[in-house]
């Protein structure tokens, strides 16, 4: 199938393109790199009257910026980009390791960090990769700009805080401190296809290799990412062993209510919320051994 009639712009400068968006609210959608939105308007499951290709915007927004303290993502920067950046890769362990999980390298040579979170599918990996990190978004309109953390920005399936005139401008981390480790795990039926369940971690350890604090968020088991906070509290303050990783995927398999469907059951889906929770939990105590070896 092919996509309604719609008329195109393409604006060069981001005060353009908010003007736009102000202008049409709702009758127009923005278009990045295109990997979710253009199946949808083939498919006429989104009809629109304006597309705003922002694919020219100049302003630095195709390159991330790594400061001291500080990784910010524009709006442009592709997850390839990402997934190849040796530097990226140093800053955001988390966030390559869940990058080469997304889709196939055709996709994600033009699928963008930020379209993929303003997409906000619940069985995505990036969305539960920021919300780990405790990602701050940053929402630009004609009107100004304003920041949400991960639990503001996600409210539902495919649905974010955004409203019809305003872009995700970027997203922005900090530095994880020193001593804090990362994992990502997840399982779908093959390569490629939206993970069944998806688990992103971050987590502090100290010398003796007990957790000070963790972030463990789940995947593809509710309508937003999901923060296992049982998982968080019973972790901290105990050294990740095999009696602490048994307990922590019950404690998962507990806290997920996740729903049916074609690919799995409810119950499946909890099974494998605990097992990816223990993975990536195992993961994170073999890095910092290895680390202290």
């Amino acid at each position: 199938m092919k996509p309604g009639r719609f008329a195109y712009h393409a604006p060069r400068e981001l005060d353009e393109a908010l003007a736009l968006l102000k202008e049409h609210g709702d009758e127009a959608k923005v278009l990045a790199g295109g990997q979710s939105l253009m199946p949808m308007l083939n498919f006429r499951l989104a009809q629109i009257e304006h597309l705003i290709d922002i694919n020219r915007l100049g302003g630095g927004l195709d390159a991330p910026r790594l400061d001291a303290g500080r990784i910010v993502i524009p709006a442009l920067v592709r997850q390839r980009q990402v997934e190849r950046s040796a530097e990226m890769a140093r800053a955001l362990p988390l966030l390559t390791s869940a990058l080469k999980d997304v889709a196939h390298p055709q996709i994600r040579n033009r699928g963008t960090i930020c379209g993929s979170l303003a997409h906000a599918d619940p069985a995505a990996e990036l969305p539960s990769v920021m919300t780990a990190l405790d990602a701050t978004f940053t929402i630009a309109s004609a009107d100004g700009v304003r920041t949400l953390g991960a639990a503001d920005f996600f409210l539902f399936h495919l649905t974010t805080a955004l409203e019809p005139e305003e872009i995700l401008l970027e997203v922005a981390v900090d530095r994880l401190p020193d001593g804090t480790y990362s994992a990502f795990q997840e399982f779908a039926t093959r390569h490629g296809d939206f993970a069944l369940a998806a688990v992103a971690v971050t987590c502090g350890l100290d010398d003796a290799g007990a957790v000070t604090g963790c972030r463990v968020v789940a995947a593809g088991v509710a309508p937003t990412p999901q923060r296992l906070t049982a998982v968080e509290e019973l972790a901290t303050g105990r050294r990740l062993d095999e009696a602490l990783l048994g307990e922590v995927a019950a404690a998962a398999r507990d806290e997920v209510d996740p729903t049916s469907d074609i690919h799995a059951s409810a119950m499946y889906r909890k099974r494998l919320t605990g097992v990816l929770v223990k993975r990536a939990l195992a993961d994170v105590g073999t890095q910092q051994e290895a680390a202290h070896a």
